[in-house]
């Protein structure tokens, strides 16, 4: 009798539970939608005396030869392939693919590359392996007492939810509302409805592709680093592969495995309830030339490209460098209007213009009014993006007016790195993608990249190129080698040790040749460190000293504390307190330190000043014995 009066208890207690509207919506969902492009897969190239065809995703299509350049492209607007025949027998190109939905342009939107090796007598074969528009939403809702939802929108892609300040979800029946707050005022950000017969959640996003079906998501979610409950975590020693990369583990490369051990637990025990919970996609260390770290969190693996954002602006840099130690005509004092006018400056240039030089567009020292903080800035990346009037950006930035003379103050530009791998091409006389590949790719084994295109078809140099994180590491070995890559020299001692020095003072910073430089406190000193940055936290990290790099990838696009605590902040913190030195004691604690980045608004941008070495031999750290330019 107590139990059937015990059940029937529980049956009233719940039953207002399992009633309550709010309980329908209560937990996690998720929304993912692909966009393409479809063509991707097999390329047949064959050719039968005169006339050549293509054969790719299902269509036989004619190609043309032109100048000794190959093309084709598919019908329907589905891509467009580019290459040449080389010396060695192997077609080498790029595939250009259109738009989608999700990011429409009239125009290719990237490249990657293509290589068809011989499948037999006038026949070659190879992959096509585009970038893919994908975008995913979390959706978070807890029940508040007035009846809404307090609502995080997680968006891995872009961070939107964050971007959009979302907070709560509103309800009225089954029609539903995302509110959102920025700069101190509500805005809807979606409106949706609930179908409770399907329990499923729709919500539109016009601007990002359309209507979102959201179904609820378990504990396994990819909304958790590796799950709700990700259990203890072991270390295990990277994987071998063909990509030019020895492998070791921390053990033998004197880091201690308990503390790095640490790191990655808390990694995945990191609450995700909050918009700034750091999302780490990729973590990767390497030391002494070998990588002996690797993980990836929330889906991302080690075959999977992701944006580097800014930090490509660092492989614009080595990407100079390759071609002037190539021999390409081009100099670090080489008069941009020059260069880009085919050798000759255009005719009434103002003079400050004349001076401008491609060390300034390395230092982002043009002068230009480029600010990309500053919306008013006609130079500014965004503005340059939204307008229409000229699709190549090239031009565009050259008819920038200045805002100071070259040279004299440094402010951050993503026009000027751009403008500065337009002059690696021009004076190379090759399109800036091919010369990656033969200078850089190849030897690098850099085999898979999806470039970004500016409306007029140029790879963009000021950042947004996608790569795998093991190649993006990679950046940073070269740098550390003093521009060497497995014994093979990429660009010069003198280019690889100005690049990563101190030369301006930028966002409380330094900044180099666009590699940023920040000091961090390592025992009882700091070490000099320099670094490739992009938004969201993906970070390639140099500390020579310690022969150390440090890459992650990260998707906290929106949010400033996210954003460092997912890349750089657990460098100075965590990362260098285990790194051992000859005659350490291996045994002894290791003790995490406090560290805040002074990284921040900041009007300087002046040169820095570079102090006299304490002693014989050793720079005072921050400054570095820098090789004049030439």
């Amino acid at each position: 009798m107590k139990r059937l009066v015990l059940a029937l208890v529980l049956v009233v207690v719940s039953y207002p539970l399992l009633a309550d509207p709010a309980n329908d919506l209560a937990g996690l969902w998720k929304a993912k939608k692909r966009f393409g492009p479809e063509a991707r897969g097999a390329l047949v190239l064959q050719r039968s005396g005169k006339s050549w065809t293509a054969d790719m995703a299902g269509r036989i299509v004619p190609v043309s030869i032109a100048n000794g350049e190959i093309t084709f492209t598919l019908p329907d607007n589905g891509g467009t392939f580019r290459g040449k025949h080389g010396g060695d027998g192997v077609i080498r190109g790029h595939w250009y693919r259109p738009g989608t939905l999700l990011y429409w342009k009239s125009t290719p939107v990237s490249a990657s590359p293509v290589v068809l090796k011989s499948d037999g007598p006038n026949r070659w074969r190879g992959n096509v392996d585009p970038g893919e528009d994908v975008f995913t939403f979390y959706l978070l809702l807890q029940p508040q007492p007035d009846g809404s939802f307090r609502a995080l929108l997680r968006n891995p892609e872009r961070d939107m939810g964050t971007q959009q300040g979302v907070e709560r979800l509103t309800r009225d029946g089954n029609m539903l509302k995302l509110i959102g707050k920025r700069g101190g005022k509500e805005q809807e950000v979606a409106s949706g409805t609930y179908d409770p017969e399907t329990n499923l959640i729709t919500f539109a996003f016009p601007s990002r592709g359309g209507s979102y079906d959201f179904t609820r998501e378990g504990d396994d979610s990819a909304f958790y680093p590796r799950g709700k409950q990700p259990g203890r975590y072991s270390y295990r020693p990277p994987l071998a592969r063909d990509d030019g990369w020895q492998v070791g583990t921390l053990e033998a490369a004197d880091i201690d495995r308990p503390a790095i051990e640490k790191l990655v637990q808390s990694i995945l025990e990191t609450p995700m309830d909050a918009p700034d919970a750091p999302q780490v996609h990729g973590l990767l260390i390497a030391r002494h030339g070998k990588l002996v770290l690797e993980e990836y969190f929330h889906e991302q693996d080690r075959d999977k490209l992701h944006n580097t954002r800014s930090a490509s602006k660092s492989l614009t840099s080595l990407l100079v460098g390759a071609a002037m130690y190539a021999g390409v005509p081009l100099k670090l004092s080489s008069p941009v209007y020059r260069v880009m006018n085919g050798g000759a400056f255009p005719p009434d240039l103002e003079p400050q213009k004349r001076a401008m030089t491609l060390e300034h567009l390395l230092t982002m020292s043009s002068g230009y009014f480029c600010d990309d903080t500053n919306d008013n800035a006609p130079g500014n990346e965004d503005t340059m993006w939204e307008q229409e009037g000229e699709p190549d950006f090239y031009r565009y930035t050259m008819k920038v007016p200045l805002a100071t003379p070259p040279g004299e103050n440094s402010v951050y530009c993503s026009a000027s790195p751009n403008l500065a791998l337009g002059m690696a091409g021009r004076a190379a006389h090759e399109e800036p993608m091919v010369l990656f590949d033969r200078l850089i790719g190849e030897p690098m084994k850099i085999r898979r990249y999806d470039w970004g295109l500016d409306p007029a078809g140029h790879p963009y140099g000021g950042g947004g190129m996608t790569l795998l994180l093991r190649d993006f590491i990679k950046l940073g070995q070269l740098m550390l080698n003093g521009g060497t890559w497995q014994g093979r020299r990429i660009v010069s001692q003198e280019f690889a040790t100005r690049a990563g020095s101190p030369l301006y003072h930028l966002r409380n910073i330094y900044y180099g040749y666009l590699w940023w430089g920040e000091n961090y406190p390592y025992k009882n000193r700091t070490v000099r460190t320099y670094s490739a940055r992009g938004a969201g936290g993906q970070t390639v990290t140099v500390v020579p000293e310690l022969d150390l790099i440090v890459a992650t990838f990260a998707g906290n696009f929106s949010s400033r504390k996210g954003m460092f605590a997912a890349s750089t902040d657990p460098i100075p913190r965590i990362i260098l307190p285990a790194v051992r030195e000859p005659g350490d004691d291996k045994n002894a604690p290791v003790i995490e330190r406090e560290y805040v980045t002074p990284y921040g608004p900041s009007k300087d941008g002046s040169r820095v000043t570079l102090k006299r070495p304490r002693s014989a031999g050793v720079a005072p750290a921050g400054s570095a014995r820098v090789p004049p330019p030439r």
